[in-house]
């Protein structure tokens, strides 16, 4: 179990260990859920991923390759399955 001290600020910072396990980077935000008993539980938010985001996502890595349809299809889905997409 890690404790944790509150400032006089009434702030928490958590040790590398604890965001690591969480996955969560700088910069990145966590979510906490207040339960009624007293207790917390603490998540890395997912971020949402757009349409947006996929812009680019192929620069160099095809050495000039064209690209067919299917293969463009295909990438889309690896990368949407490494980002978690479809998971709620």
């Amino acid at each position: 179990m890690t404790t944790l001290t509150v400032t006089a600020r009434g702030q928490v910072t958590f040790r590398k260990d604890v965001l690591q396990h969480l996955g969560i980077r700088p910069g990145e935000k966590i979510e906490l859920d207040l339960l009624p008993d007293g207790r917390a539980e603490l998540k890395a938010v997912q971020p949402k991923r757009s349409f947006r985001s996929l812009h680019g996502f192929l620069k160099g890595k095809t050495n000039g390759q064209v690209l067919s349809i299917e293969e463009i299809n295909e990438a889309i889905a690896d990368v949407g399955a490494a980002a978690g997409a479809g998971k709620e």
